[in-house]
């Protein structure tokens, strides 16, 4: 499992470390609306998976922003953004800062995509943060767990990635 550091102490992450290569694993989540939303429902497509602990801090702003603003400028690459914020509290994040290139999913339910990721952080009941890559054929082919939680990531090595993935 990759080992990280939440306010520089080690945490425990739950789960599957994903790495290249892999096939991406399955997960449900919720969207905004509270419809259940899978992999499969960007099938065909690139995705960049951007995970946050939680959208009201400033790096997980700051992250949800940058990617956001690289989405518009990439074709058919989808940006998902995952946390276990309430669906409620991300639906009002985006209608306040008006961010429209990102989806906002929530995994509050039953830590589905965290387990799946190998994000999951057991100490605290919040995900880790990382940024996946998973090329239409659902192929894993960037990966990047934050070694401190409270971090920002390698945006470009994840926007590269985005741009070469088929």
């Amino acid at each position: 499992m990759a080992e990280i550091t939440f306010l520089n102490k080690p945490v425990t992450l739950v789960g599957n470390e994903v790495k290249i290569g892999d096939t991406a694993p399955d997960f449900t989540v919720l969207d905004n609306e509270l419809n259940e939303v899978t992999l499969s429902n960007s099938v065909g497509k690139v995705r960049i998976i951007s995970v946050i602990p939680s959208i009201d801090t400033g790096v997980c702003d700051a992250q949800t922003r940058r990617f956001n603003e690289e989405a518009s400028n990439l074709s058919n690459v989808e940006v998902l953004t995952i946390s276990v914020d309430l669906p409620f509290a991300q639906k009002r994040w985006c209608a306040a800062n008006g961010l429209e290139n990102v989806k906002t999913l929530s995994d509050h339910r039953n830590l589905s995509f965290g387990e799946a990721f190998g994000v999951y952080i057991k100490e605290l009941r919040l995900l880790a943060r990382a940024v996946f890559v998973i090329e239409s054929n659902n192929k894993v082919t960037h990966v990047e767990y934050v070694r401190e939680a409270t971090n920002h990531p390698n945006y470009e090595a994840a926007i590269e990635a985005a741009k070469a993935a088929k």
